[in-house]
């Protein structure tokens, strides 16, 4: 079963943009918390102690920024 992979995001971001980008270039599924406008999501990713977009969870992984290796790893591992 595929993992459930979250960004936390702004429109705005060009680093979330490319995290979107490379993951549906993957095809993998995933659900974006836009934490301009999403109240719930802003105050989890608050909650969580993340100051910045993009945050990609990836089953139990975190990954801050747009860093391709560790989406890789992450994906590997939670195939």
């Amino acid at each position: 079963m595929a993992p459930q992979v979250i960004v936390y995001s702004t429109p705005t971001c060009p680093y979330c943009t490319l995290v979107k980008e490379y993951l549906e270039e993957k095809d993998v599924d995933f659900r974006v918390i836009d934490v301009t406008v999403d109240q719930e999501g802003r105050e989890e990713f608050v909650r969580k102690g993340y100051r910045g977009v993009p945050v990609t969870i990836i089953g139990t992984e975190e990954i801050t920024g747009f860093d391709v290796p560790k989406l890789e790893k992450a994906l590997a591992q939670n195939q």
